[in-house]
């Protein structure tokens, strides 16, 4: 409840409405705001939490609500005056264990370094990045947002996003914020999923090329790199070469050409078919295991946290019907056709051991673009996680690549 309070009510809304509308709104983002102070003053409170997680809700109190927390750390002070460690506001939490968290407090705000939770820069990421929305060719609302400034970079979407999401996520959130410091960072929901319509007709490769068309027309793009990750590769390609004039870059990473119904063996193609159908039977229920197969193949050398983190995403982001539609639709990608025609300078990133799209696709996407730089990495996953090297090797050659062309 903690972290849902953090984040902006009705984010995106500022303007839509009379003079009315921005009142309920203000009301009801002053409404949020005390109910954040008040779940975190019983948090850092609670009888049954431990010290190091109640150093943190301590700690967040007092952020939020100085003067309150101050008081209380005074009373708790005064209860220990004897000598004696007693319980403050009833709770049962002893007062050192607070004055201890707040003292850190002020220290970290006096200038001492104090490791803070990873969640609080994608919670400010969160407040900070701004969500509208544009229709597709065919009428599809399509959720975008932005956040950062500086040159823009957009990323095509992939499987699977959710706009608010993502921020919380020890998969993307890290990654996103990196980005976000240097650029004005764009994203959006493809069509089916996140924020974007689910109930749609069309949900194949070219409609989800018009979901990025439609995002660069509404944000009045003129010239900016393509970040695509695993199909949305394919979906950057495309664009890029049907607007060369627009696309200043390529960075690909975990990609391919061709979708499994095109490069897989028969056993392969076996096996992605049982998959399939295990999606559309067992996605929305209450156990992981069918949503645990994507989770191992994406990503096997993460942590049971994020594998149960990512089983859960996934059901929250799309239904199962789209998600077994989302596999067909990959499976019958094929733009091997079009390689030859990129004109952007373009960097091609893949981990070697990928237990999803095996390596020699991304090399093939490499080989098959005119001058394409190709980096291997060395990493089993689909989804680079932030703690790996990786994932650093990543970022830095990225970043090296768009200061290289200047873009």
């Amino acid at each position: 409840m903690a972290l849902l309070l953090d984040r902006v009510p009705f984010d995106g809304l500022d303007g839509a409405g009379d003079e009315s509308f921005d009142a309920w709104l203000t009301a009801e983002r002053e409404d949020a705001r005390a109910a954040r102070v008040e779940v975190l003053r019983l948090l850092a409170t609670h009888p049954d939490i431990s010290a190091v997680p109640a150093q943190k809700w301590q700690r967040l109190w007092h952020e939020a609500d100085p003067e309150r927390a101050e008081l209380h750390l005074r009373a708790s002070r005064a209860a220990t005056a004897d000598g004696t460690v007693r319980k403050v506001e009833g709770r049962g939490r002893p007062a050192a264990d607070l004055s201890a968290s707040l003292a850190a407090t002020r220290q970290a705000s006096s200038g001492r370094q104090i490791a803070r939770p990873r969640i609080s820069a994608r919670s400010r990421g969160l407040r900070a990045q701004r969500i509208g929305f544009c229709k597709a060719r065919d009428g599809t609302n399509i959720a975008y947002a932005s956040v950062g400034s500086g040159p823009p970079l957009l990323k095509a979407a992939n499987w699977l996003n959710h706009l608010e999401f993502d921020w919380a996520s020890p998969i993307w959130g890290q990654s996103f914020a990196a980005i976000a410091r240097y650029r004005s960072f764009i994203r959006y929901d493809e069509r089916g999923c996140g924020l974007s319509d689910w109930e749609v007709e069309d949900l194949s490769f070219e409609a989800f090329v018009e979901d990025l068309e439609a995002v660069a027309d509404k944000l009045e793009l003129e010239r900016f790199p393509l970040l695509g990750i695993s199909q949305g590769c394919a979906v950057s390609i495309e664009y890029a070469v049907r607007h060369p004039e627009r696309v200043s870059g390529l960075v690909l990473l975990g990609g391919y050409a061709a979708g499994w119904r095109h490069s897989a063996s028969p056993e392969e193609q076996a096996r992605r078919v049982a998959v399939r159908t295990l999606t559309e039977l067992g996605w929305g229920t209450d156990n992981p295991a069918y949503r645990h197969i994507f989770s191992q193949t994406f990503m096997p050398e993460a942590t049971a946290a994020d594998l149960e983190w990512f089983d859960d995403f996934q059901r929250q982001t799309t239904s199962p019907k789209n998600a077994a539609r989302f596999q067909d639709a990959f499976g019958l990608i094929d733009i091997r056709h079009r390689l030859a025609e990129v004109k952007a300078p373009t960097l091609v990133l893949h981990s070697k051991y990928d237990q999803r799209i095996p390596l020699e696709l991304g090399r093939a996407v490499a080989s098959g673009i005119p001058d394409a730089r190709f980096v291997p990495l060395e990493s089993r996953n689909h989804i680079l996680v932030d703690r790996e090297p990786a994932w650093r090797v990543c970022l830095g050659t990225v970043a090296q690549f768009l200061a290289e062309k200047g873009i």
